[in-house]
Parts: structure tokens; sequence; C-alpha cells
């Protein structure tokens, strides 16, 4: 007999229409065929940059048309830029001008810290990743389509609230779907993430990565071994602590007209109901892929025809 929590996914997964993982397409033939990949080749004509964020040096590629309309895609914790080198490629051909950076403490960014901010801190906090966040924003043509991947997606709804003006439209892919304590409803060790301190869960999540428990293949496994030799453990470990505090702007998002996707794997860490609950709550669609925490790796052509329905009603 299946759980509460399978039976709520099951009605989840029967609202999505034509929409998501329901649909066998071109896009999905294509995302069934991906290769393993060198991660550290980065697209054609892409251009590798440095952004002076408040918080320090932030490392950015920029593939497309300059001037063509901004999209911004932006990695979660222990994450970077080339989680979306998949994606950027098409968008650019699209017409779209596309960027993406590491977030402060991060891979190539990893010399942005607290220590840098006009008014120096000893730890990450939000008011770090938002401020950086809205400075790449503002530095270029708005409003921008943006994407925020897990903890990024967070700090995306917060921007929003502070500068709505600056968001063309707004993608949360596989973003914690709840307030608060955001690890709580994950699948199976939920209830036991309260317990868990910051230290405490950014090593067991760096461990988990480096044992390969989500089983990406070798090209990709290689890649995330050798960010996590860079990557700041602090900045893991605030950031950890951050998201069991996550704020709740879901009213700020409801209210707004601008179009919104909440992008999530079957498999994702939080349930499916989760995450259709909060796509009703925030007035967004949801689309849904056959993987798991990162269909921007997975699954980058469905995602990628679907940001483009969305761009499309940006217009």
């Amino acid at each position: 007999m299946k759980s509460r929590a399978g039976r709520n996914d099951d009605r989840a997964r029967s609202h999505l229409g034509d929409f998501g993982s329901s649909v066998i397409d071109e896009a999905a033939i294509h995302d069934a065929a991906l290769p393993d990949i060198d991660w550290t080749v980065l697209p054609a004509g892409a251009v590798a940059s440095t952004f002076v964020a408040p918080s320090g040096p932030i490392a950015m590629i920029s593939l497309g048309d300059p001037a063509g309309q901004r999209v911004l895609l932006v990695p979660g914790v222990t994450g970077s830029k080339e989680d979306f080198i998949l994606m950027m490629p098409e968008l650019a051909e699209a017409g779209f001008y596309v960027q993406s950076y590491d977030l402060a403490g991060q891979y190539e960014s990893r010399l942005a810290g607290p220590e840098n901010l006009p008014v120096p801190r000893e730890h990450y906090d939000y008011e770090l990743f938002v401020g950086d966040m809205l400075a790449i924003l503002a530095d270029g043509s708005a409003p921008v389509h943006v994407l925020g991947y897990s903890f990024a997606g967070t700090v995306a709804q917060m921007s929003f609230q502070r500068h709505p003006e600056l968001f063309a439209s707004l993608t949360l892919l596989s973003c914690p779907p709840q307030p608060g304590q955001g690890f709580r409803g994950v699948s199976r060790i939920g209830p036991f993430t309260g317990l868990a301190t910051g230290p405490i869960g950014a090593a067991l999540m760096i461990w988990g990565l480096r044992r390969n428990l989500t089983r990406v293949p070798p090209g990709r496994l290689a890649f995330v071994k050798h960010r996590l030799t860079v990557t700041r453990v602090a900045a893991v470990e605030d950031i950890i602590g951050l998201m069991k505090r996550s704020p709740d702007v879901r009213a700020e998002l409801r209210d707004s007209d601008i179009p919104k996707l909440v992008a999530v794997g079957e498999h994702d860490l939080w349930p499916l109901h989760l995450h259709s609950a909060f796509a009703t709550e925030i007035g967004a669609r949801l689309a849904v892929y056959r993987t798991g925490h990162s269909p921007c790796e997975t699954a980058p052509h469905q995602l990628n025809r679907d940001l483009l329905e969305l761009f499309s009603r940006a217009s």
C-alpha cells in the first residue's frame, strides 16, 4: 500500500495535463540520449568573466548576443555555472543573452565572501546572496528571465520581493517548496533534519556527493569532486543553516502577474505533492520531468522547451 505522500504525489502528477513529464516529444528523446561529457569544457562562444559583486569577485559565463533579452541561470549550494552548459546554447540560439554565475564561496567564486562586504561579517547570509544577485541583475538590460536552482530559488524569490521590476519571469528549479525549516519535507529523512547543525548537514552533503549517492556518470562525478576541492566549506555550512530558516514570500509571488514556473524531477529531494502545492500557492505552472534533483543536467532540452514557452508568455 502506498504512503500518504505517495498517494499525494500521484494526485499531483494527474494534474500535469500535457506539460512536463507527460510529454514524449523531440526534447524528451534528445534528453534520453545525452552522453557523458567533460563539464569543464564551456559551450562554443561562451565568454568567461569576473563580476565585482558586493561580496567580492564572482565568476560568470555568458553566451549569445548581448543585445538579446537576458536570461540568468543561478546554481545552488555546491553547484556552479557549469550546471547549465547543456541548456545555454539552445537558449542563445533562440535569441537570448544567457548568463550564469557561481554563488559566493562556491567553486570559482570562492574568494567572494562576507569579509569583503562594506561592513564585514563573519558568516554568509541571505543579505549577501540577495545583494550579489540584485547587483548582477542591475548590471545590464532589464527585466531579466531568472531561474534559481535549489537554494538559489530562495535567493531569487527574496530578490524579486525587493526589486520585482528587474524580473521578466521567474523559474524555481528544484527549489525548497516550504518556508521555515526547508528540509522538514525532504523524503524519508525530513523529520530528522531539524537535529542537524549547518556543519553536520554540510558534511553529510559533501560526503554524499563524493560517494556518488546520486549515481551520476563518471564525467559528471569527476567535475563534482573537482569543484568540491575549491568550494569553501564554510559557505556550504552557512547555506545549509540558511535553508533551515527560509523566508516566506509566497504572498508577493502570488500577487505578481509575471509568468512563473516550478520545475522539478519526479524523484526530487522533496516529494512532488509539496512542489505541486507550492506552485498552486504562488500561481505558477508546474513542470515535472522523469529525473531527480538536477533537470538542468539530465533533462536540459525539456527544461528549455518549457522555459521558452514561459518566456513567450512574458512577451
